[in-house]
């Protein structure tokens, strides 16, 4: 295939795209055309392979061919109403895989939705290991100011340090040798860093709920705020519960200083790629 007519077949898939409730999809009457099908007849049968592809791999079919209703001009400026389905790029991406692959469009499809589905993947991946990253620096913020008003209420760190085990086995119902067992956690590193996101938040409710309560009460002394840490790390769990997340059951969550690393790694990539202006002086 020609560089001018991957250009043109580049516009044309662009130019196609609709937004429906802030997602991309693409209107398979459109698609039919574009991936060289002269006949709706043909392409619904392609359409149904995707479908049972999509069904095969676990993933809901009316989230990704929701069928519509497409307006067409029927001649003497009279409008047509016909049926048609909005197709998410993982569903057109099953369409291409299960064309005619002798057509050089659906060659060419194959390969574009391949990679569009492949870069929102690699996107959303990516925003989940940053929202990862500021909830474990946001629970370490929240630990030291926890830390520093114990301290001012006559609580040491040893004794932090034995009030914050008490809130994770309170929350976890795991003692935190058992917890690290289970999660494969480094003898020398803490808990939070191999915890998935919402355990990680879970453990910052609570602790700011201690922080807030100790004030409000003037609690002092070790053994009662351990006790309130306790009841707010329970309170915490039981949330959970309620929504149906167990999370001791959760699996772990890949090393966050790794994680920091990739992303630290792949922006400095990204710098490298970027060509610096020529700026001359006048």
């Amino acid at each position: 295939m020609k560089s001018e007519e991957i250009r043109h077949l580049v516009t044309a898939f662009e130019a196609t795209v609709h937004e429906v409730e802030n997602i991309e999809c693409w209107s398979a009457r459109e698609l039919q055309l574009l991936l060289g099908y002269s006949k709706w007849e043909n392409f619904e049968k392609v359409i149904t392979k995707a479908k049972e592809a999509c069904r095969n791999s676990g993933g809901n079919i009316d989230d990704h061919f929701p069928d519509v209703r497409k307006v067409i001009e029927a001649g003497k400026g009279a409008q047509q109403e016909i049926p048609d389905i909005a197709l998410t790029r993982y569903a057109c991406y099953l369409i291409a895989q299960n064309g005619d692959s002798r057509k050089p469009e659906i060659a060419f499809a194959q390969t574009y939705f391949a990679v569009q589905t492949r870069r929102y993947e690699l996107i959303e991946s990516r925003l989940l290991d940053q929202e990862r990253i500021r909830a474990r620096e946001k629970l370490s913020k929240t630990e030291k100011q926890l830390s520093g008003v114990l301290y001012e209420r006559g609580v040491d760190d040893k004794g932090f340090a034995i009030i914050r085990s008490k809130g994770d086995q309170a929350l976890f119902r795991l003692t935190t040798l058992q917890l690290k067992a289970r999660l494969g956690v480094p003898d020398k590193r803490p808990v939070a860093d191999f915890l998935p996101t919402i355990s990680i938040k879970a453990k910052d409710l609570a602790a700011e709920m201690t922080s807030l309560n100790v004030q409000s009460k003037n609690l002092r002394g070790q053994g009662s705020i351990e006790e309130e840490h306790i009841d707010n790390s329970t309170a915490v769990r039981m949330m959970l519960l309620e929504r149906g997340i167990r999370p001791e059951n959760l699996p772990p969550a890949e090393d966050i200083k790794k994680v920091q690393r990739k992303l630290e790694g792949e922006d400095k990539k990204l710098l490298k790629g970027v060509k610096k202006p020529n700026l001359k002086k006048n």
